[in-house]
């Protein structure tokens, strides 16, 4: 769909507007027309920065999208020397800006090329958006979430475990309710209505029969409550809690020894490989002047400058070789240390754990056992009255009437115990019926939990991986003075020309520049910043050759919904939708208007 955006008083527009087509868009014009204050229009709109032309109080960014009719609005404003932005820009969440900051939006101050142009480690720019996602927050709410969740499965699990006896009961509690009544029909079939007195009584034995199963089930769970809290406490006493900070502190230390001496290994092993390939291809010549005598040859060592023989510069890279596998060794023996302590930290964290989880259950068993022994308290009290009042309605009611009041009692309870058992087992197969549900969400937490712990690693991993993916795919088309170029795990731009590692400022300003392009390029399809932001920038490749910008362009259409870029009126084949800003108010058009005599 087309876009179309107007600005006022933004960078170097005082007012402009151009509408945007899917595909590759060109600002094409000669310098200080606007091209690049065009696209910080563009980043206004969608929320990154907020360039308010000089000297100006308010400018203002419009797009519209076309997209259910809704327009991106966003106001600038200067109060005391400060700019202030208000609206409803593209991108809503600072995460997403980000994102779109570092690689979408690839004009000349974009974060990784400067990085790269300047020959520094990308990795703190490249993974600058996990700063964001505040993953350790993330992991502890999935943790609670997943503990609330094994509490209830295994609630349902027990609740499983308890359906046959429960059944059982029932059944039992269902025959003797029919014995009762049956009995009772046959004793008074012709009896008329109860006296006050028996019906008193009877409701008195009855409440009393569920007074002294109560209690009983009161003195049961107290007790094995008790138990339970004895373990408990037990458990507690004999944990052992280790705070873990030294083990921290010597964890921090050997990782940073790891990455040392990885790095020292990777640099003896750039050296080893290019000078071991110089010598099994025979092209020493390359480097310094061969004597070819009777008996070997002699060459000039092209680091020391002495005389040497082949022999000998192969002993000297056996010597090389030699030291990297002793730091490859030493590498290894402090991985193993490193996962020695990982465990260890595991081990203490998981102790940590179970005292927060013990300290927590005991205190809901002392506060459910003082819960019960209130109750029995209250339920003998009740009793011991009942025994009271029944012994003397039982002075009033004919010996002859006993058995019929014993049967509705009796009858009474059973009732009652039927409805309790029957509300339980209705309670326990609706627990039983949510554990293999909350399975699979204790599955998905556990699972979610892993991916997270994982992201930063399989972040980078991405990272390199496009980044290598992508470079591959432009030195097949680009003539570079460089063979091939990589990340390193560090993070660190490693760059192979004529067979060694080459500085990068050894490379020309374009080749900089594509590989800062590229390394832009990996993260955004590391961090999948096309799903989001759907246009890619492209400015200040003034190093590029018009041939180089042609193979560029095709190579980023296929990278973003909308690609817009600046170009000079020379930078000519490829297609695009031409953006002129003949019909723009700029800044620089007034100063050449003011200056004209």
């Amino acid at each position: 769909m087309t876009w179309h955006l107007s600005l006022e008083n933004i960078a170097g527009i005082r007012e402009g507007a151009a509408s945007i087509e899917p595909g590759v868009n060109a600002v094409r014009a000669s310098n200080w027309q606007g091209k690049s204050s065009f696209l910080a229009g563009i980043k206004t709109a969608f929320g990154t920065v907020k360039p308010l032309t000089e000297g100006q109080s308010t400018g203002r960014a419009v797009l519209e999208t076309d997209d259910d009719n809704d327009e991106v609005v966003v106001e600038l404003e200067r109060t005391n020397g400060t700019v202030s932005r208000s609206g409803n820009p593209y991108l809503d969440e600072e995460y997403d800006r980000i994102c779109a900051s570092l690689f979408a939006f690839l004009g000349e101050e974009n974060e990784i090329r400067h990085a790269v142009r300047v020959g520094k480690n990308v990795e703190s720019a490249l993974t600058q958006p996990l700063d964001f996602e505040n993953i350790d927050e993330q992991i502890a709410d999935l943790r609670a979430e997943r503990d609330q969740v094994e509490h209830e499965l295994e609630r349902a699990a027990q609740a499983a475990d308890r359906l046959p006896q429960l059944q059982q009961r029932v059944t039992g509690l269902e025959g003797d309710l029919e014995e009762l009544r049956t009995e009772r029909e046959n004793l008074d079939s012709d009896a008329g209505a109860e006296s006050d007195a028996r019906e008193q009584l009877s409701d008195f034995r009855a409440e009393r029969d569920r007074l002294t199963a109560k209690i009983d089930r009161l003195e049961t769970t107290a007790e094995r409550v008790r138990d339970t809290l004895s373990e408990k406490r037990a458990e507690l006493e004999s944990l052992t809690v280790h705070s873990g900070d030294a083990v921290e502190t010597e964890l921090e230390q050997l990782n940073d020894d790891l990455r040392d001496i990885e790095r020292d290994r990777e640099l003896l092993q750039s050296v080893y490989e290019a000078n071991k390939r110089v010598l099994d291809e025979g092209r020493v010549e390359l480097l310094t002047a061969v004597s070819h005598d009777m008996l070997a040859d002699s060459v000039t060592c092209w680091l020391c400058g002495n005389d040497a023989t082949r022999d000998d510069l192969e002993a000297q890279l056996s010597v090389l070789d030699d030291r990297i596998a002793e730091l490859r060794s030493q590498a290894a023996e402090i991985q193993d240390r490193v996962d020695e302590l990982e465990a260890k930290q595991d081990e203490f964290k998981t102790a940590q754990r179970r005292e927060t989880d013990l300290t927590d259950r005991i205190g809901d068993l002392e506060s459910r056992l003082a819960e019960t022994e209130e109750s029995l308290e209250l339920a003998q009290e009740r009793r011991d009255d009942l025994d009271s009042r029944i012994t003397e309605l039982e002075a009033e009611v004919d010996s002859t009437d006993d058995r019929i009041t014993d049967l509705e009692s009796e009858i009474k309870y059973t009732e009652a115990e039927l409805a309790d058992a029957r509300a339980e087992l209705d309670e326990s197969e609706s627990f039983a019926e949510q554990r293999d549900t909350l399975e699979e969400e204790y599955d998905a937490l556990a699972a979610d939990i892993a991916d997270l712990r994982n992201r930063k690693e399989e972040i980078k991993r991405r990272t390199r991986e496009a980044f290598s993916s992508a470079l591959t795919d432009l030195l097949e088309q680009f003539d570079t003075g460089f063979e091939t170029a990589r990340l390193t795990s560090s993070f660190d731009l490693v760059v192979a020309r004529e067979g060694r590692e080459a500085q990068l400022d050894a490379l020309s300003e374009g080749e900089r520049e594509l590989l800062g392009i590229v390394a832009a390029l990996a993260g955004h399809e590391a961090f999948e910043v096309g799903q989001r932001v759907p246009v890619m920038l492209l400015d200040g490749l003034g190093g590029l050759a018009s041939d180089n910008l042609q193979i560029l362009v095709k190579y980023l259409a296929d990278r973003a919904e909308y690609l817009v870029l600046t170009a000079y009126p020379e930078n000519e084949g490829f297609d695009a939708n031409e953006l002129s800003p003949s019909n723009w108010q700029v800044v620089s058009r007034e100063s050449d208007v003011e200056a004209t005599p």
